[in-house]
């Protein structure tokens, strides 16, 4: 098998698909294009990696191509808080500034400055 450099400096396949660029990082906060809710993005796969039910469940007018990066977010409305999964297309930037109120937060996150969460630092013993 023939290999390529990645432009993040990995090798792949030379027939592996193109990985888009996340246009989010770790920590930012976003909000759903579509829905009213709003959340910290704390993990990212750069391709569909949920269930096919899941991706089954989403109505086919709507539903997301696969091809492009989804993000798990501490997410909250205006009833709860929650875990989503929600793909690039339907993310755009916080505009609200404030932080994010999901109990999971303090467990992943410590500061919050300037619209983004920083990443706690581990400390190995």
């Amino acid at each position: 098998m023939t290999h390529v450099l990645h432009p993040l400096g990995r090798l792949q396949p030379r027939n592996a698909p193109p990985v888009a660029r996340a246009r989010f990082g770790v920590g930012a906060v976003v909000r759903h294009r579509v829905f009213d809710f709003r959340g910290v993005v704390f993990d990212i796969d750069p391709v569909f990696a949920n269930s096919e039910e899941w991706y089954d469940a989403i109505p086919e007018h709507v539903r997301p191509a696969r091809d492009q990066p989804f993000y798990h977010l501490l997410a909250e409305n205006a009833d709860s808080s929650y875990i989503a999964y929600v793909s690039q297309q339907n993310l755009v930037a916080d505009d609200d500034g404030g932080p994010v109120d999901h109990p999971a937060i303090a467990s992943m996150f410590e500061d919050f400055a300037d619209g983004q969460y920083q990443l706690k630092r581990v400390h190995h013993h």
